[in-house]
């Protein structure tokens, strides 16, 4: 028995090749799936099984395109009614890889579907040495119960059995491989380390020490983090079955004037990839900005509206086909074209161009502190929870997805200066607000971050009175 674990930094999404001597599956697969079949070619295996925990929110899974290129079985959980051609297991039942014995729990609560895949070496022994659990089990945390609305406190229960009924019963010995690490939003605390054991979990999960169901559905339905507007929508793309990615739209290089043709039209959206820095220096007007090099995917799928052709400007080529990569793990498959030549090329053309103003610490900080003109309306862009730790007196929290609705809260008309950790989601809020008419924008470079280093300290920190206008943009 070999197992080896791939992550996506991006998702914090971990799958896996469970192999025997010659033959091996693949357990919740990422979308692009080279990297399967090069594994299996290098250890001498052949891919047989594609195995799915649960039906994934937060990402659009590869198992269409593994069974096309093998003719691999897809097992999958029976209660997920998948539209797809797949073997449907439910609680109980078996089957064989070779010499490894793969058993079916049912753990629900993530997802009303999920199941995990319990193996057993029997060349070895007959005890449990492994789990695939999915969401249901993470290191140092469990899956949230609250993406299917209506269902949070129901689910909490239902996990709370599935935790303390079935993978509990599991022995301390057995390995843990969940489906995502830190940093995903599928969970709310998960440790840094990837793999772990049932013993390591049961003495030291937090949520595994809430004994008390009440107090355990409690504590998962309360200060979660708000879920991603994409995560229903890969949901469904991955029951139904994703569109195989040699089937999708290929992504053009265009010329300046074909870019901006296409650009103008209504189903069309322009997305700059690049940094904040050269985002705001020149960019293609109504473009909106996603730095390749932040949390890229997640707040694509967040921001961007689904089924709309989507234009980039890239640094280069290569940058543009890996966001068109991982814009396709979150479902935005229409990824049309990139801007060929890039913004020397667009300004060469004599197009028309736009700017976001980039402050230091220092400058805001002076204009915080300046007298007379227009009061400044600064817009902190984090999360509630970052935004509560720490903050700077009177700015005005709404988090950056939220800007593309909340907006109406803000009166355009304003200098409007927005701040994150980093600068990186102030520069996508910025373009948000551009799309709707502000035009007194800044963004300030280096975030609450630079603006610490600076020796400015936020004027709020563990902030608990209300000031001011505070939370603001209440919907998605």
């Amino acid at each position: 028995m070999f197992v080896q674990q791939f992550f996506v930094p991006g998702l914090a999404h971990s799958s896996y090749l469970l192999a025997c001597a010659k033959s091996c599956a693949i357990i919740d697969p990422r979308r692009d799936v080279g990297i399967y079949l090069d594994a299996a070619r290098e250890r001498g295996v052949r891919i047989t099984h594609v195995l799915e925990t649960h039906l994934h929110a937060d990402f659009v899974s590869g198992h269409m395109d593994l069974a096309a290129a093998t003719g691999a079985v897809i097992v999958a959980p029976k209660a997920g009614k998948s539209a797809f051609p797949h073997q449907a297991v439910a609680q109980g039942d078996t089957f064989r890889i070779e010499g490894m014995k793969l058993s079916v729990l049912e753990v629900p609560g993530h997802t009303p579907e999920h199941i995990a895949y319990v193996v057993t070496d029997t060349v070895r022994g007959d005890e449990p040495v492994a789990v695939f659990c999915g969401d249901a089990l993470f290191v140092g945390d469990v899956g949230r119960p609250d993406l299917f609305p209506g269902l949070a406190a129901k689910l909490a229960s239902q996990l709370y059995d599935s935790l303390h009924k079935r993978l509990m019963k599991l022995p301390d010995g057995c390995m843990v491989y969940p489906a995502h690490g830190a940093g995903s939003l599928c969970g709310r605390s998960m440790g840094a380390m990837r793999t772990s054991t049932i013993g390591y979990e049961r003495r030291f999960n937090a949520a595994l020490q809430i004994r008390d169901r009440r107090a355990f559905i409690a504590s998962l339905t309360t200060n979660m983090p708000p879920a991603p507007d994409h995560f229903s929508r890969c949901s469904a793309i991955n029951g139904k079955g994703p569109t195989r990615l040699d089937r999708l739209p290929e992504m053009l290089p265009l010329a300046p004037a074909a870019f901006a043709a296409q650009a103008g039209r209504r189903t069309t959206v322009v997305l700059d990839i690049r940094s904040y820095a050269e985002f705001g220096g020149l960019h293609v007007p109504g473009a909106v900005h996603l730095d390749i090099a932040g949390n890229f995917a997640t707040f694509a799928g967040w921001v961007l509206p689904p089924g709309r052709d989507i234009l980039l400007v890239a640094s280069d080529a290569g940058q543009a086909t890996l966001a068109r990569d991982w814009l396709r793990r979150v479902g935005l498959d229409r990824v049309t074209g990139y801007l060929e030549g890039g913004l020397v090329a667009w300004a060469k053309a004599g197009l028309p161009t736009g700017r976001v103003a980039q402050w230091s610490a220092e400058q805001l900080q002076a204009r915080l502190g300046a007298s007379g003109g227009e009061p400044l309306q600064l817009v902190d862009v984090r999360s509630p929870h970052e935004y509560g730790a720490n903050h700077i007196k009177g700015a005005i929290n709404i988090p950056a997805p939220q800007l593309r609705t909340a907006w109406t809260e803000l009166d355009p008309k304003r200098p409007t200066a927005l701040i994150c950790s980093t600068g990186n989601r102030s520069s996508l809020g910025c373009s948000l607000l551009a799309r709707q008419g502000f035009r007194d924008l800044y963004n300030v470079a280096g975030g609450m971050t630079g603006y610490s280093a600076a020796g400015f300290s936020g004027e709020c920190p563990l902030c608990i009175t209300p000031h001011g206008p505070r939370f603001l943009g209440g919907g998605k």
